[in-house]
């Protein structure tokens, strides 16, 4: 098998072994620079900065024992010692459906007189309720103390950072322009 694809077989064959050759012939030539930065850079002095001088160890005595704990969620524990007021939430009591929700997110929308007892209409969410003087609000133990056609009064008990309990008074305002929503 002399014929004309054998010779084009050995032509290829020469064409890879050359080929190979001429690359790594011109890849050596592209250094020059690169040897020229290592022979400076031999030259360069070097100083090392000196390790730090090591501090001994002092441990911290902790004296914070009688603090109350950051850590410790206390917003529904009452105290075993009674509060200097004596005022504290009834924890056993059963939950109103408008305690689930802050204060904030709770809309004044109407009132409704039936009989002598004015009921406000309050809108959480998507959903509107019907309450009176008596009720609870909001997730502070938030008492309605008064109902009025412009809003709602209400004594909410909250506890301090050193877990005492307060009382303090919000009112829920009138939503104004409340149709259509």
């Amino acid at each position: 098998m002399t014929g004309p694809i054998s010779k084009q077989a050995s032509s290829i064959k020469r064409t890879l072994l050359i080929l190979p050759l001429i690359l790594l012939v011109s890849c050596g030539e592209g250094y020059a620079d690169l040897k020229q930065f290592v022979k400076q850079s031999e030259n360069i002095p070097r100083r090392i900065d000196p390790l730090p001088q090591v501090q001994p160890f002092q441990p911290f005595a902790y004296e914070g024992f009688d603090l109350p704990d950051p850590f410790r969620p206390r917003k529904l524990t009452v105290k075993q010692d009674a509060n200097a007021n004596g005022l504290a939430p009834d924890l056993n009591r059963r939950k109103e459906p408008l305690e689930a929700f802050p204060l904030e997110q709770l809309k004044m929308v109407g009132t409704i007189i039936q009989g002598n007892v004015m009921f406000a209409l309050v809108r959480a969410e998507k959903t509107l309720y019907r309450i009176k003087k008596g009720n609870y609000l909001g997730q502070n133990f938030g008492l309605i103390t008064d109902v009025t056609d412009t809003e709602i009064k209400l004594k909410e008990i909250v506890q301090d950072t050193a877990g005492d309990w307060a009382e303090r008074e919000s009112v829920l305002p009138l939503l104004e322009g409340t149709g259509g929503k």
